[in-house]
């Protein structure tokens, strides 16, 4: 059997969660969208279900895989509904909603519904994607307590550049949310993972931790709450072939590493087929047989190099941590110049056994 597998710590998950909740003091909701970034959102919705005070995802899809897996509770639908027909899914499977667009508005406006909603009232405060402007945002609270379709209201936004630390775009963004709530009796919600981590001034009913429960920081920089997370997700292979390379010999495809000495290069079954990035260049660190050494070449679809040079003890079978609790998924994915929410998602083919249920 092919010995590539993510290993998920469910007790480091919980320890994450509440890390979050200790930061803030605040109810939070464990972000489980795009599959638990990558980690199974059955088994992580499982896993912290006696503790969460709720799940968000992207859409009504992932929220009915939660329900047929009979996980209870509030989740909460981030993107709101696509489609009006939509409506009668959400009360019927007791799902909280985000409305960010006059449109799904007006939808609740004309619907007929056995029962009222939870809406989560999203302002745009400044990364323009998506949420009310705010000039319209007092008129559509007003609007959804008039149709008497609305149960509760909560306040939101989100933030746009609450991972740089020195960015003062976040509290541009607080003020102009205060503004806009001004005179409205409801609770808030404005925190994510980085602003549940670096931004303690924000007041928040309600976080949003989500790369954080997994372990990784959404920082670029060192980070006195990011040495607190335990990472969840162990990505790990074996050295399936051992290779002894004079000097000047190239190393996998288009040659973008040459020998500059002699070199025994280990073999290993992982690639981007896996979800193992494939711009990572020669440098990026794994661990084999317990000891720090680097990708070598370039990444292929099932297979990458690594420098076995000075490690008389790996060999043929040597397990390899790819990333994990030795190597930070947050060092690979800025080797590989991009993020570590991108490369847990990518994780596609190895199979996840889970510990610490």
């Amino acid at each position: 059997m092919r010995p590539a597998r993510a290993l998920i710590d469910l007790q480091a998950l919980r320890h994450n969660y509440q890390l979050a909740r200790e930061l803030t003091g605040a109810k939070a909701l464990a972000v489980i969208k795009a599959d638990a970034y990558g980690h199974g959102a059955v088994r992580v919705a499982l896993a912290l279900e006696d503790q969460a005070d709720g799940f968000a995802v992207a859409c009504i899809e992932e929220a009915l895989e939660l329900r047929a897996a009979a996980i209870g509770g509030p989740v909460l639908l981030l993107e709101g509904f696509f489609e009006a027909d939509e409506l009668p899914l959400i009360i019927e499977h007791d799902l909280w909603c985000v409305v960010h667009s006059l449109w799904q508005l007006e939808a609740i406006e004309q619907a007929r519904l056995s029962k009222p909603l939870t809406v989560w009232l999203k302002l745009d405060s400044g990364m323009h994607r998506v949420g009310l402007h705010p000039k319209d945002y007092h008129d559509a609270y007003q609007r959804l307590l008039a149709s008497g379709k609305v149960a509760k209201i909560v306040l939101m936004s989100h933030f746009a550049r609450a991972d740089e630390l020195d960015c003062a775009s976040s509290d541009e963004q607080v003020a102009v949310f205060e503004a806009a709530r001004q005179g409205l009796a409801a609770q808030v919600s404005l925190r994510n993972s980085p602003s549940v981590m670096g931004w303690p001034s924000v007041s928040s009913d309600w976080v949003r931790p989500g790369i954080m429960l997994y372990g990784a920081t959404p920082f670029g920089e060192d980070q006195a709450v990011a040495a607190r997370l335990q990472p969840v997700m162990t990505l790990e292979s074996k050295v399936i072939c051992v290779r002894e390379l004079p000097a000047g010999e190239p190393v996998g495809y288009g040659a973008r590493f040459v020998t500059p000495k002699p070199m025994r290069i280990g073999v290993v079954a992982m690639g981007y087929a896996d979800g193992y990035p494939r711009h990572a260049p020669t440098g990026t660190p794994v661990l084999v047989a317990g000891q720090r050494s680097q990708l070598l070449g370039r990444v292929s679809m099932d297979m990458l190099c690594i420098d076995l040079t000075d490690m008389p003890q790996a060999g043929l079978g040597s397990t390899v941590e790819l990333w994990g609790k030795n190597i930070l998924a947050s060092d690979v994915a800025s080797a590989a110049d991009t993020i570590p929410y991108q490369i847990f998602c990518n994780l596609r083919r190895v199979p996840r056994l889970y510990s610490g249920t």
